[in-house]
């Protein structure tokens, strides 16, 4: 039985170092960022073990300084992880037979997670159960440990933080950036960012954020079929 756990672990783990990196270095800074906003290392410590969803925690951050306000709250988690709602769909017939690890899988599915999950050729002889619980659990404790020594690097050491509350802002512009560069029609970019302007400047800069992803989501749902079309022809 050791074996078959251990077969998983040396199968999965050479799959998540990349993601180390990564996750490290951004839960690090998260860590940081919730010490600097005033928050003890538990905060970061305890959300990415219990949360682990890195855009949800950044924004969580703003949700915990300001009003309590749980509909926000819900329906900003709900925008910003909506499409994990198509991850999971993709993953059924993967995730059929794992028993009860099904229920961790589903829990600790991120982007990479799922992107290693779905496409990785697991060698002959690893359980594929094990082998995907271990990419999940390890691509986990990367964001967790980053996040807890994040949290206590800032406590411990002290040094001008002004400005570190960008790291939000520019943590989403390179995603946007990398998703710029990665498609080859940027149609739904154009249309997200033309939105985004309608909706700050009809509901102002405290109040556009929901309405804009809202408006997004819905539109991106409507001309999905011809985004993909477009796509498609220029390939």
């Amino acid at each position: 039985m050791k074996k078959k756990y251990a077969g998983a672990l040396r199968a999965a783990f050479p799959y998540t170092v990349p993601i180390f990196a990564s996750f490290w270095f951004l839960g690090l800074t998260y860590g940081i960022y919730m010490n600097v906003s005033g928050f003890s290392f538990w905060y970061p410590c305890l959300m990415s073990l219990t949360i682990f969803a890195g855009s949800v925690e950044f924004v969580a951050v703003s949700f915990l300084l300001g009003a309590f306000n749980p509909f926000q709250a819900l329906a900003m988690t709900l925008m910003i992880n909506a499409r994990h709602l198509f991850y999971g769909i993709s993953m059924l017939e993967k995730y059929r037979g794992t028993g009860l690890k099904k229920l961790y899988l589903i829990f600790g599915m991120c982007d990479e997670s799922f992107s290693i999950n779905y496409t990785a050729k697991i060698p002959p002889g690893v359980d594929k159960g094990w082998f995907m619980f271990f990419v999940t659990l390890l691509n986990h404790f990367y964001w967790f440990f980053g996040a807890t020594l994040g949290g206590l690097f800032g406590s411990l050491v002290r040094f001008n933080t002004e400005g570190l509350e960008f790291v939000m802002t520019a943590m989403f512009v390179v995603i946007f950036m990398e998703q710029w560069f990665k498609d080859r029609q940027h149609t739904g970019a154009v249309g997200g960012l033309l939105l985004s302007a309608v909706c700050l400047w009809i509901f102002g800069p405290e109040r556009f954020i929901i309405p804009s992803m809202a408006a997004i989501l819905l539109a991106l749902t409507f001309a999905r079929g011809r985004l993909e079309k477009g796509g498609a022809t220029e390939e």
